[in-house]
């Protein structure tokens, strides 16, 4: 039996544009276009790219909260996109997602115990003298008094409203959890806390993560592997330490070199990617990344480079590696 618990295949989403009278498709937006990536079970996976690039509309398409173009999704050996509508609701409690900003992802009118109680009751069944003791327990677990049942989002500060936001994607004991942007809305301090608590948590419960974030110190610390992405495609991909001590592709180069260290003194210092990503719609011909890169060849305006695995286990698209 593999030991992958998510396995993304030749994954695609493309979103027509239209246009004219009759709304005819003029074009496509290609936001996701042909990611392959495995992840094993207790893994963490580092989504890492610009803005725009394709992370969080990957994620939401391996969820099946879009419907994708092409490829496949197998999650704990079912393939998420042939389930009808029953088999995907259960399978879903297995997947939850953390995001960004607990101050919109949570209902500033509904109580905590209702908050966390509502997977448990829509999904789990339970009813309203089990759920109280249950959300009692699930606070306790990620550090917050069980007090608290009884309180709104705005009594909490925003390191607490994240913990609120993890105890309900934690409720149904999934096997998977998305964290998009878990930190980057909340202080410094908070931010070290929770990246403890996420560690605790993910041991306890032998948990799976996939880690969006524009923080690489925040994907250095928590990663095993890192997916590299650049305009809808995985550009670099492999082992953490690996592609962090030594980036292979000149966009991971440039992306790391933007990171500010404590030899940094002004912010002419710091490294900066030149130019803007290229449209999705039209993407560059041959490496997408090629209009930006400072190491481009005349093939890389010509011809894409295929994603290849290295002699260290990691995997690059770049006709530099050949």
């Amino acid at each position: 039996m593999s030991s992958n618990i998510l396995e993304i295949k030749n994954l695609k989403k493309y979103f027509p544009i239209k246009s004219g009278f009759f709304s005819k498709v003029s074009a496509y937006v290609k936001a996701v276009d042909g990611v392959s990536i495995n992840i094993k079970k207790g893994e963490v996976l580092g989504l890492v790219g610009e803005s725009g690039c394709g992370k969080t509309t990957l994620v939401n398409t391996v969820l099946n909260l879009i419907e994708p173009t092409e490829g496949e999704v197998i999650f704990d050996g079912k393939e998420m996109f042939t389930l009808n509508k029953k088999d995907l609701r259960d399978i879903r409690k297995y997947i939850q997602i953390v995001f960004q900003d607990p101050f919109w992802s949570l209902n500033p009118r509904m109580l905590v115990k209702d908050i966390i109680g509502e997977p448990l009751d829509v999904q789990a069944g339970m009813n309203s003298l089990e759920i109280v003791p249950k959300v009692e327990e699930l606070l306790e677990m990620v550090g917050l008094p069980k007090e608290g049942v009884y309180k709104y989002p705005h009594e909490f500060s925003g390191g607490q409203r994240q913990r609120i936001a993890i105890a309900r994607a934690l409720a149904l004991m999934p096997k998977l959890v998305v964290l998009d942007e878990p930190t980057s809305s909340i202080d410094v301090l908070s931010q070290a806390q929770i990246l403890d608590l996420l560690g605790k948590l993910k041991e306890k419960f032998d948990l799976t993560y996939i880690l969006i974030s524009h923080d690489l110190s925040v994907v250095s610390y928590m990663s095993d592997k890192i997916a590299v992405m650049y305009l809808g495609k995985i550009v670099e991909y492999g082992d953490s330490r690996k592609i962090f001590e030594n980036p292979k592709h000149p966009y991971t180069q440039a992306l790391f070199a933007a990171i500010p260290d404590i030899n940094t003194e002004r912010i002419e210092d710091i490294a900066t990617l030149e130019g803007n990503v290229p449209s999705a719609i039209n993407p560059p011909k041959g490496c997408r990344f090629h209009t930006r890169c400072p190491k481009a060849m005349d093939i890389c305006s010509k011809d894409e480079p295929k994603l290849i695995t290295l002699s260290d286990g990691r995997s690059a698209a770049c006709h530099l590696m050949k």
